[in-house]
């Protein structure tokens, strides 16, 4: 595919019909009454990738309004719905803030431009740190990855987060893992590579020692999701432990309770619905701005 090349419109939607066919057991036990619309259906591929765009860009706007920026640090990655080698990103250089749906990048996985904006240069740290997750998992669609604060100060200690309250407890388990090593910018494809094995098949938020926080999800809404989730909890589990130095006791919730939490809560289609409030709120106050 060139860079000139527009995508051909697609009017298979079986992919969408596979996805509502399982029910989301989260969504219908947090819904007292009609449970929660989930992820929408689309009947052509290119409805599908305008819905998907318009979320990302939303997601880059809430990210900028949480502060996550840093220079031209930071990016999320989104695989096309139709070429499934090749994932959407943001531009180098533009404030999360600003981000619209016409700035997004299209790359393939020889991190190559083929579509969307071809006037301004994508992060090849974040090439490589994306590409290799979406190679590696195919159930990996998107990816989020930024310099936020807390998450940069908890990096630090190497270690994963402590299951101390209801929500952290998405991260029960396998769903996080850490990286334990630091190479400076991440240029180098076998680095890249170690950073989407240490993620593993089952992971949804990686730490990355001295660096700060990934989060993955089937959509770009759960993945943003999870890294507000990661990025708050890095903060709560500084201040609790702050708190335990000072000789306050902390409490840890029980590994079968923080199992059972787990599976009540951290279905993809819960996750997406857990970001939709954020979403609304993006659209409310920009005036949709982003969605050009």
């Amino acid at each position: 595919m060139s860079a000139t090349t527009t995508i051909a419109p697609s009017t298979d939607s079986s992919h969408d019909k596979n996805e509502k066919s399982e029910a989301s057991h989260a969504i219908q036990a947090i819904s007292q009454g009609v449970p929660l619309p989930g992820i929408p259906s689309f009947t052509s591929i290119d409805k599908k990738r305008r819905w998907m765009l318009e979320h990302m860009a939303g997601a880059f706007r809430v990210f900028g309004r949480n502060g996550y920026g840093e220079g031209m640090a930071g990016h999320i990655s989104l695989r096309d719905p139709e070429h499934s080698d090749c994932f959407w990103t943001n531009p180098l250089g533009v404030h999360f803030s600003l981000v619209k749906v016409s700035d997004l990048i299209l790359l393939n996985h020889n991190g190559e431009p083929v579509g969307g904006n071809l006037k301004r240069p994508a992060n090849a740290a974040g090439f490589q740190i994306h590409g290799h997750l979406h190679r590696k998992y195919p159930h990996v669609n998107a990816a989020c990855h930024t310099h936020s604060v807390n998450g940069k100060a908890w990096s630090t200690f190497v270690r994963p987060l402590d299951m101390i309250n209801q929500d952290v407890t998405m991260f029960h388990g396998e769903a996080q893992a850490v990286y334990p090593e630091f190479g400076g910018v991440v240029f180098d494809p076998e680095e890249g590579e170690r950073l989407a094995k240490a993620l593993g098949p089952k992971g949804k938020l990686l730490i990355l020692r001295n660096h700060g926080l990934l989060t993955v999800g089937q959509t770009v809404d759960e993945a943003a999701y999870l890294f507000t989730l990661a990025e708050r909890s890095c903060e709560i589990q500084l201040k609790v432990d702050a708190a335990a130095a000072a000789g306050i006791p902390k409490q840890i919730i029980d590994d079968k309770v923080s199992e059972y939490t787990f599976q009540m809560t951290s279905e993809p289609e819960a996750h997406y619905c857990e970001f939709q409030p954020a979403y609304d709120l993006e659209l409310e106050m920009t005036g949709g701005r982003f969605l050009e």
